[in-house]
């Protein structure tokens, strides 16, 4: 049997180990971190001076003091000290100052981005897989300028949004 669990490397109580609440206790710690994760910003190198029990950061990649060799964990202060957490890809964190999520992509943290197959609102899918070119108005018999300027303003608009190449 491991000492640790497959994931997050939480301490499992095992048969007749001393002190059981300790690796109980550690075990909920990172838990506590772990679920429904929030972070104070974005990666940060250096530890807060004065951080209050529960604040969770990402240790940056020019980590120092106790967080060197950290780089891309996610760290919570507790009542007796720094506990860390190795991401696992696909890992989702709120970053409280900015106002969104975070996620691992496996080898870092992307600041804002979601992805996704496609945007479902109300059980409707607004928003799908990027559509190919759409031409600009040309020819015809008939030349309306205001019409074909109309739909040229749409179809920029589109591209910009990345809807459409």
């Amino acid at each position: 049997m491991t000492e640790t669990s497959a994931r997050f490397a939480l301490p499992f109580i095992l048969p007749g180990q001393a002190e059981k609440e300790i690796f109980h206790n550690e075990a909920l710690a990172l838990l506590d971190m772990a679920i429904h994760a929030c972070v104070e910003g974005d990666p940060v190198d250096d530890p807060p001076l004065d951080p209050e029990p529960g604040q969770s950061w990402i240790v940056g990649p020019g980590a120092t003091a106790a967080w060197i060799g950290k780089a891309g964990q996610l760290t919570c202060w507790t009542g007796f000290g720094w506990r860390f957490i190795a991401p696992l890809s696909g890992m989702a964190v709120w970053n409280i100052d900015a106002g969104y999520r975070l996620y691992w992509t496996g080898s870092g943290w992307s600041a804002g981005e979601c992805p996704a197959s496609a945007l479902m609102i109300g059980g409707n899918q607004v928003v799908g897989p990027r559509l190919e070119t759409v031409p600009s108005p040309s020819g015809g018999t008939i030349i309306d300028i205001e019409a074909r300027s109309a739909v040229e303003a749409v179809i920029v608009a589109l591209r910009t949004h990345g809807l459409i190449e």
